[in-house]
């Protein structure tokens, strides 16, 4: 089918390739800093600028790779340029050729207001990907899923031993049970001591245990439900307790869970005397979906009484539901169905040249095509704010994004915080020196699309184009909150590693640089590396990671995320987090 899916006449291998420096890149004409592709030692002659008018510079100290080295002298109070926009600010006199670390530079970001000004466009043309299709599941609200699944969730923390319970019943007995291979190493260490004559081991531990009994109902793959890609099962530590608009922020996530065109339907464990209610939570449904057109079915331990007879009915109906679920087929469905997650975590200094940009430029084919994109966590886009500004369709939505940055950072302020703290210890030590730096790359996944909704946690996307959420930079929370607002593919883009993933939506992790993607290979889906080193170029590695994630989203392709059962979920608590 992929094959079949690409446009017609586009050969990714027969594209031409260009040289990118030898070892610095200078991101944008107007910089007084540049990157180094390599580690520089003193002495050596970094070349920079537009061929047709080459600069140099004698590099004056080892600058690590991925680090920043000042092309300009500058004197404590000059300001850092990356990207053409204001990055940092100098504490400390710093030589032409030195490097640019925490010690002389600090965190400064441009200043911004809702006012728009002209943006500048320049998307590529995604003509040719019109005609393109992917296998989905077409819901009846006429979302189409790239998986199919039921989830079982409580409304409550309390539930979360009976969710555990179901999971523990119904997983193994159904095949969807996650293969351990620890647990083989562990059975070999133990095998091994008793062995060496340390300590007898019990038979029940010294040999095999018994595997799950064949079933004739299970298929080759050893599941009952063959269309039913799986049950997830959410736990959480919300609920009750907190505040009335945490409770009501929860029951918004979880309905977009469950609206989520990746999910059949869910079961819903409730204690019963919670915050959150199991009316708020249809309350929340309805606002997604009027007519509340998935089977949604809810149990309520206080007024079912003992334990057994929750979990009883739970099983029975849920199983009952799972069959009907098990109907549903794949059918070819356009990429204006894809709604797409943009996160990058564990970033580094080469995420916002090489896999940030690659993703932008899949954002804007995706958003050509006629689909949905999610670019969040807000923390991160501290010191592109401007750019956003102009790239939003209405001043409306200017005036929106502008006011959830300026609460947002107001509740970091509150606890004595702010988006300067964001960039991590392994970020900086990989050269994101600033908050402003990180952000400047970050915002690269967005591409250069105009901005068409600006939406707040949980809310859940609707507009065409691409869509600025409020998350967190945090990984989990920030991917729980984009799938919960339709997601149902996430692209995640990392230059140290990570390996978050979704329990209903995949997680494609794509590397920044060959070795991560060597070193890690086990968790990571696609390499962006080759535009570092000039072997592809931004639209080569683009092309080619959209049509990974065609594959994946028809369920031709499972991610590392998904084959390792890597299944995060942390809600948003409306807090602080960065």
């Amino acid at each position: 089918m992929l094959g079949a899916a690409l446009p017609a006449g586009r050969s990714i291998a027969s594209r031409g390739k260009y040289a990118m420096p030898e070892i610095v890149l200078q991101l944008d004409e107007r910089d007084n800093a540049v990157v180094a592709l390599t580690a520089l030692q003193p002495g050596m002659n970094a070349r920079f600028g537009p061929a047709s008018s080459p600069r140099s510079c004698l590099v004056a100290q080892p600058i690590p790779v991925k680090h920043k080295m000042a092309i300009a002298a500058l004197k404590p109070g000059d300001l850092i340029y990356l990207y053409g926009m204001v990055v940092g600010e100098v504490v400390q006199a710093v030589a032409r050729g030195e490097l640019l670390t925490t010690r002389n530079v600090r965190h400064r970001a441009g200043t911004y207001s809702p006012v728009r000004q002209p943006a500048s466009a320049g998307a590529p043309d995604a003509s040719p990907w019109a005609g393109c299709s992917f296998m989905g599941y077409h819901r009846a609200d006429g979302q189409v899923g790239t998986r199919n699944y039921w989830l079982v969730l409580p409304l409550v923390f309390c539930e979360n031993r009976n969710v555990e319970r179901m999971k523990e019943a119904l997983e193994e007995e159904l095949g969807y049970g996650s293969q351990n291979s620890y647990r083989q190493h562990v059975r070999r260490l133990i095998q091994q001591r008793s062995e060496d004559g340390t300590h007898a081991a019990p038979h029940t531990l010294a040999t095999e245990s018994v595997a799950r009994m064949e079933h004739p109902m299970h298929d080759a793959a050893g599941r009952i439900f063959k269309n039913l890609d799986g049950v997830r099962f959410l736990t959480h530590q919300g609920g009750c307790g907190g505040t009335r608009q945490d409770a009501q922020a929860l029951c918004g996530l979880l309905a977009g869970y469950i609206h989520h065109p990746n999910v059949a339907g869910a079961t819903v464990l409730s204690l019963g005397c919670q915050n959150a209610q199991a009316e708020m939570l249809i309350d929340e449904l309805r606002k997604r979906d009027k007519e509340l057109r998935k089977p949604v079915l809810v149990f309520d331990q206080q007024k079912l009484g003992r334990e057994a007879a929750l979990m009883s009915r739970a099983l029975d109906e849920t199983f009952a539901a799972l069959a009907e679920a098990n109907r549903m087929e794949r059918a070819p469905a356009p990429l204006s169905a894809l709604t797409v997650g943009l996160k990058c975590g564990g970033s580094d200094g080469f995420s916002g040249i090489s896999a940030n940009p690659a993703v932008g430029y899949v954002s804007d084919l995706i958003v050509g095509a006629g689909g949905k994109t999610l670019l969040s966590e807000f923390p991160e886009l501290h010191g592109v704010e401007q750019e956003m500004v102009n790239r939003c369709a209405t001043d409306a939505l200017a005036q929106r994004f502008c006011d959830l940055m300026q609460a947002y950072q107001a509740r970091a302020r509150a606890v004595q915080s702010g988006f300067e703290m964001n960039p991590s210890p392994g970020n900086i030590e990989d050269g994101l020196t600033t908050d402003a730096i990180k952000s400047a790359g970050a915002a690269r996944k967005g591409g250069v699309s105009t901005i068409r909704d600006v939406l707040d946690f949980p809310e859940y996307a609707t507009t065409p184009g691409l869509n600025l959420l409020c998350t967190p930079g945090n990984d989990v929370e920030c991917v729980t909150a984009q799938v919960g607002a339709g997601a149902n593919l996430v692209l995640f883009t990392t230059g140290l590693g990570t390996p978050t993933g979704n329990p209903v939506a995949p997680v494609i992790k794509i590397a920044s640089n060959s070795a991560l993607a060597a070193r890690m290979g086990d968790i990571l889906d696609f390499d962006a590396g080759p535009i570092v080193t000039g072997e592809a170029t931004v639209a080569d590695c683009a092309e080619k990671l959209l049509e990974l994630s065609i594959a994946v989203a028809s369920g031709e392709r499972l991610t590392k995320a998904e084959l390792f059962g890597q299944n995060d979920f942390i809600p948003w608590k409306r807090g602080v987090s960065l």
